[in-house]
């Protein structure tokens, strides 16, 4: 027996748009992992590109239960002496509410070069309205 190892192929990589009014944050960026991962296709393969990419549109208008907008905190350090930073998710929600789902997602993604990778097919914007019409993207069904 032989393991089967599948050709990545560029060509095969499909769009998904999703559209985030009113669904929750974890569930949404576990959808998107997935999706970006390839784990939706029989081919994944753990070490390879297979996933498709992904446009996000309304990033704004995502739903979050409970006292999330005050109560979770995003930290990242500057890597200078007290240089520990933080940032509730109501603040990050004004200001640019594409992180919010760019962090959640990011956060399930592998960490090393694959995962950079995987993160580049991810696309969010603010609006009704991106600019990936010309590759036909399919709505991703949840």
């Amino acid at each position: 027996m032989k393991t089967f190892i599948p050709k990545v192929d560029v060509d095969a990589k499909k769009w998904h748009v999703v559209d985030a009014t009113d669904k929750t944050l974890g569930r949404l960026a576990v959808r998107i992992a997935t999706v970006l991962r390839g784990k939706h296709k029989p081919t994944y393969t753990p070490h390879l590109d297979m996933g498709d990419f992904v446009v996000v549109v309304n990033a704004g208008k995502i739903a979050y239960t409970g006292k999330k907008l005050t109560d979770k905190i995003y930290y990242h350090h500057t890597q200078y002496p007290n240089g520990i930073k933080a940032e509730p998710l109501g603040k990050i929600l004004d200001e640019k509410p594409e992180q919010a789902i760019k962090k959640a997602v990011w956060g399930m993604l592998p960490k090393g070069r694959l995962g950079r990778d995987l993160f580049k097919k991810l696309k969010v914007y603010n609006t009704p309205e991106h600019p990936h019409k010309a590759q036909m993207p399919t709505v991703l069904a949840d």
